[in-house]
């Protein structure tokens, strides 16, 4: 209520100054005595406030009344205000200022009795106006509230004084507190830039420090790459000096078994020989058989030192052995396109989330609008986190399930996922790009399975060396428990 009409609205005379009505006259009943007196005393022009309440008076009134309504009696209060009178001060003072305004301008009576109950409260206040002066101490407030409920001879002016006096100390606050805001902020500005000044020379130093490590590592990168261009020089060297190695093995090996062919071609000659020679000894001829067995002695004797000098192993391969063709039970091309997975089967993931370490990453709203779009959001978040429990169980790999923070209204409580990270994305931020910050803060070589149809994601995962695979894989995964 910021109004307040200024005179008893149905022209009921004001009780002069020092009157006490009984506080137990009921609402509505003027006293006797109130009433000759009223008839009695010559006519006053009533004295009438200019504009409304002053804000601060007017809040002060109704506090006072909010307080004096809880003391009273049902009979004593107005039948608009009896509903409020079991609230507390707080409560009446914030639902019932409207009413306790209009019954305080209007119901004089119901005004004496709040006047009344003000006057035991503050005895002192009250008598000064009451004989015509105001206590140099007391607060504006309290005397521009005295003077509203009782009335006194000038109390239209006590209240625009209290009003301007008000004014004037909400003005010399609100300089003080900005006054005082304004040193704070000074002081903080200068706490900051002390602070931004020792950040500064820290960084200053990182970088030199950064610096000096980057030149040294240069240093031993030319070092190293020196090292590696000696060692690629070395290497081919030796790569030369094996291949002409290899050349003259093979050189040998031909002219060993050149020479191998013409020792069996003489062999075969002294075997002749040989059999000649037997011949011969049956017919008496012993001293050609001599010389003969001599000779194919000598000629055996020469081909197995060869052999052992040339280290020639037996021969394991046979021609046979060297014409293609398909050996019964081995594999063939139809059978290796038979057992081929296809693109979702579960199968697959099976089989990446076997390696070590393995870590999978979901692109949770892509798979569940890909799955159950119908069920609320809530309802898709419930239903894949829990069926990711199981896999986690199952599998024992490391599994966070990303969803996108844009679509909600709200934080989101979910129960504990044992086994499931659970993650939104920050307000700014898409699903999407939580996914690529997760992959990228993973060690190279640790194996990432990315669970997204999105093309994107799919692109950038694959890019920063994780491996993408479709949504449907993980859902067929998930039917088959």
């Amino acid at each position: 209520m910021h109004h307040a009409v200024a005179s008893d609205a149905h022209g009921a005379a004001e009780p002069p100054a020092g009157t006490h009505p009984a506080a137990d006259v009921p609402a509505g009943a003027v006293e006797p005595e109130a009433e000759r007196a009223a008839s009695e005393a010559p006519a006053v022009e009533p004295e009438v406030l200019s504009g409304p309440l002053p804000e601060a008076v007017r809040v002060r009134v109704i506090s006072v009344a909010a307080d004096a309504l809880g003391t009273m009696t049902a009979d004593e209060v107005p039948g608009p205000l009896r509903r409020f009178a079991r609230f507390t001060h707080q409560r009446r003072a914030k639902f019932a200022a409207t009413p306790l305004a209009a019954a305080l301008e209007n119901d004089p009576v119901f005004r004496q009795r709040i006047a009344e109950r003000f006057r035991k409260g503050l005895p002192e206040i009250s008598e000064a106006l009451e004989a015509g002066k105001v206590p140099a101490a007391a607060d504006p407030l309290d005397v521009a509230a005295a003077a509203y409920l009782l009335r006194p001879r000038g109390w239209v002016r006590l209240i625009e004084t209290a009003g301007d006096a008000a004014k004037e100390a909400a003005a010399d606050r609100a300089e003080a507190e900005a006054a005082e805001t304004l040193s704070r902020l000074e002081h903080e500005v200068g706490v900051l830039r002390a602070a931004s000044k020792t950040e500064h020379e820290r960084l200053r130093a990182e970088l030199e420090t950064a610096r000096k490590e980057a030149d040294h590592l240069r240093r031993q990168v030319r070092g190293l790459q020196g090292s590696a261009k000696h060692e690629e020089k070395e290497a081919r060297r030796a790569r030369s000096e094996l291949d002409a190695v290899r050349v003259e093995a093979q050189a040998a090996i031909a002219a060993a078994e050149k020479e191998a062919r013409r020792l069996r071609g003489r062999v075969a000659e002294v075997e002749s020989a040989l059999e000649a020679s037997r011949r011969a000894a049956r017919e008496g001829r012993s001293m050609e058989d001599t010389r003969v067995r001599l000779l194919l002695d000598t000629v055996l004797e020469a081909a197995q030192g060869l052999r052992r000098e040339l280290a020639l192993p037996p021969v394991g391969i046979r021609p046979a052995d060297m014409v293609d063709a398909v050996v019964p039970g081995a594999s063939g091309i139809k059978d290796i396109a038979q057992r081929a997975l296809e693109g979702d089967d579960p199968a697959l993931l099976d089989q990446l989330l076997a390696l070590p370490q393995a870590h999978l990453v979901i692109d949770g709203y892509n798979v569940t609008k890909t799955g159950y779009p119908t069920l609320a959001l809530n309802k898709q978040r419930d239903r894949l986190v829990g069926g990711l429990t199981g896999l986690a169980a199952q599998t024992g790999c490391e599994v966070t399930c990303v969803f996108d923070g844009a679509q909600l209204d709200a934080p989101v409580l979910l129960a504990p996922a044992r086994g499931v990270r659970v993650m939104f994305s920050k307000p700014g931020e898409t699903a999407d790009e939580l996914i690529r910050r997760l992959v990228r803060a993973e060690p190279p070589g640790r194996p990432v399975v990315v669970v997204s149809t999105d093309r994107e994601v799919a692109e950038g995962v694959r890019k920063a060396g994780a491996r993408p695979v479709p949504s449907t894989m993980l859902l067929r995964r998930l039917t088959r428990g």
